[in-house]
């Protein structure tokens, strides 16, 4: 299981690294809810998700033993825009695999960052299972969005500075892909708050694996499976999450629309669907706070065409 202890080494590695995003506490009703509410901004992160954190925590742990292929990610675009930039940061050549379902827009913004970018026809998985392959013949450090613990460290870092930010909170709402996000944060709290994952009623592989007590392979679809899409949680995700993340619901594709207009409407942000998802959760009454709970909410990703927003 990740420990805070490797969040903390993952923190110091990252230091200068990646941006220390911003708050932001709003009253209640300016998000048409009867509490306030408090945003992580994670969202301007470099390449516009959290991504870059577990991606530099790996590369970095494994500094002194990359091979001369580079490094190599699947990704159905955020983790593969973050792998391109530690790539470019770093000087090491990286290899990104998207599956065909992934926006063009996600696959141009890899190919900006200097990646080398190979569309497989499919789903995440499809991508995953080339990137695979080629690290299998090449021998390339494999960067996994969510199977690694330093990875899940790394993303667990947000949690961390979150709560030198702003401590007063019970509660914090997160969307849910592979589970590594989720994991991280759950990792750093260790149930001291309340973590609730969200996920798309299309992608929930979070949910089910709660539900049946292990991972289980999920269908994929909707709005959010370019960053939310997994068939199955991680293991290593797994190992976290069973202990500590204490609740997990599901929102529908419209629940998500709905969000990120309204993030749109009141606040100017453009944020993607999986951004979006954890507020859903809120918007929509899937999760629904105890009287006084204080609630934080994870906007977490950016990467979209604004007018699919607007």
């Amino acid at each position: 299981m990740i420990t805070p202890d490797d969040i903390e080494r993952a923190a110091s590695r990252l230091h200068g690294r990646v941006r220390v995003t911003p708050v932001l506490q709003l009253a209640a009703g300016e998000l048409d809810l009867p509490m306030p509410l408090t945003l992580k901004l994670e969202l301007l992160q470099h390449v516009g998700s959290f991504k870059p954190r577990g991606a530099f925590n790996r590369v970095l742990a494994a500094r002194d033993q990359i091979p001369e292929a580079g490094i190599v990610a699947a990704s159905g675009g955020n983790h593969g825009a973050a792998v391109a930039f530690v790539g470019r940061a770093l000087g090491i050549h990286a290899e990104v695999f998207v599956p065909s379902s992934s926006p063009a827009m996600k696959r141009d913004r890899i190919a900006a960052l200097g990646a080398t970018v190979h569309v497989i026809d499919g789903l995440y998985d499809d991508a995953q299972a080339a990137a695979t392959e080629h690290q299998a013949r090449t021998g390339a450090l494999a960067v996994h969005p969510f199977e690694h613990p330093d990875v899940v460290a790394g993303q667990g870092t947000m949690a961390r500075e979150l709560e030198q930010q702003f401590d007063a909170f019970d509660t914090v709402l997160v969307a849910s892909g592979g589970g590594g996000f989720t994991a991280g944060q759950a990792a750093w709290f260790q149930s001291r708050k309340r973590v609730v994952s969200v996920e798309p009623e299309t992608s929930q592989c979070l949910h089910a694996a709660r539900m049946a007590g292990e991972p289980v392979p999920v269908s994929v679809a909707g709005v959010a499976s370019d960053s939310l899409g997994a068939r199955r949680l991680g293991e290593v995700a797994w190992s976290v999450v069973q202990h500590h993340v204490a609740h997990s619901v599901t929102v529908s594709d419209d629940d998500i629309r709905a969000a990120q207009r309204l993030l749109w409407d009141r606040l100017r942000l453009v944020v993607e669907p999986g951004g979006a998802t954890a507020l859903a959760a809120l918007q929509s009454g899937a999760y629904a706070p105890d009287t006084g709970e204080r609630v934080v909410v994870v906007v977490c990703g950016s990467n979209c065409d604004p007018n699919t927003v607007m």
